[in-house]
């Protein structure tokens, strides 16, 4: 029992630091996820306490996990890993049947499972809860309870401190396609499927059925022709399509047309404004990215906005906030997956991330120019 505590120790010390901690420095990844469950659950009038629950969730996670792991106030730690397996294992497994959402987000961006494979995994830390629950009496620490209680209070100011800091900036660790270094334009096309086909003919005297390359038959054969029949088609598949990591990222003008590959592989520099939301926007930053957007385009770098909001309200955005750069419409999780700020601009060339700022932190346009545009 005592092997079997300490090894239940370090999967829910480890797993819980983990999970807590990737979704901290990500709230509003969290923000969004919760968001989701709430309109697929009919209770979208809760979205005012996702923000709450966000920075709540990866708290308890990441504090449970240290005292379970360093063995801080046994009893207690035990109860919160056990209760925390009770409420979610069961909602994993209706998530798992239900599946009002793709992705459970128990890890953020940083480890995507099925629905599935969040239930079975679930199944596992569960059991090892339910063994440090049974074996909490048990356990024996030689540290002092004021000295517990102090390396939790310091784990709690930790959490909560990169929580918020991440909140108002970007994410400390980019677990997303869109991060700095990344090539986009890899992540927004797909893979095309490579096949080779063949034809097979049956001879109409002897029956017998040959097979050719779809290249290299002699369809220009008229005694040929007249002898076989088409029987069959083969495809045999060398590479498989797949879709493409990034499959909602489309930038389309008023007309519709599909705008994406000229923005993403461009070969020179391309700022790119990311708003989701116009109405809910930032709107005292404008005045700042007018003025790097106006410098940017003088020096003839391509600055065009990207948003979520209807092209109605988008005429009229425009108009208030004075801006001069044109605005396109891209899928609003799209947006949110790129970057987490509304607004905030990413630069892009030939098709790379190769910086990205979110309103609060957007330096002026000479240090930009200075430091990347070279």
């Amino acid at each position: 029992m005592k092997i079997a505590n300490f090894i239940s120790r370090i999967i829910i010390g480890v797993v819980f630091i983990f999970s807590g901690f990737v979704k901290a420095v990500d709230p509003m990844g969290s923000v969004f996820k919760f968001n989701d469950y709430f309109t697929a659950f009919g209770i979208s009038w809760m979205e005012f306490s996702s923000l709450f629950l966000a920075i709540l969730m990866s708290g308890i996670e990441f504090i449970v996990g240290f005292a379970i792991l360093f063995g801080l106030r046994y009893k207690i730690s035990s109860w919160g890993s056990f209760l925390f397996m009770l409420f979610f294992t069961p909602l994993t497994l209706y998530i798992a049947i239900a599946n009002p959402v793709s992705d459970c987000g128990c890890f953020g961006d940083a480890l995507i499972l099925s629905n599935t494979d969040t239930f079975i995994k679930n199944i596992f830390i569960l059991a090892a809860a339910i063994i440090v629950f049974l074996y909490r009496n048990k356990f024996k620490t030689s540290l002092s309870v004021k000295l517990q209680w102090g390396l939790i209070s310091i784990a709690s100011i930790f959490i909560v401190i990169i929580s918020i800091y991440c909140y108002r900036h970007e994410p400390l660790i980019d677990f997303r396609p869109w991060k700095v270094g990344n090539k986009i334009e890899d992540y927004v096309t797909p893979t095309a499927e490579i096949a080779e086909i063949s034809l097979l003919y049956k001879n109409k005297k002897t029956g017998e059925v040959k097979e050719y390359a779809v290249n290299n038959y002699p369809w220009n054969d008229s005694v040929w022709v007249a002898e076989n029949e088409f029987v069959d088609q083969k495809k045999t598949v060398i590479q498989e399509y797949q879709k493409a990591l990034i499959s909602d990222f489309v930038i389309h003008d008023d007309l519709g047309d599909d705008l994406t590959e000229g923005f993403v592989s461009n070969s020179d520099y391309n700022f790119m404004l990311f708003s989701y939301d116009l109405i809910n926007s930032n709107k005292e930053s404008f005045k700042k990215i007018n003025e790097f957007a106006e410098k940017a385009q003088q020096d003839t770098y391509t600055f065009i906005g990207l948003t979520a909001s209807p092209f109605s309200y988008i005429e009229e955005f425009r108009h208030e906030m004075q801006t001069l750069y044109p605005f396109y419409l891209v899928d609003e999780i799209a947006l949110k997956t790129a970057i987490r700020s509304n607004p905030g601009i990413i630069l892009l060339k030939e098709g790379m991330v190769v910086a990205k700022w979110g309103h609060r932190d957007l330096p002026s346009y000479e240090e930009v120019k200075e430091k990347y545009l070279k």
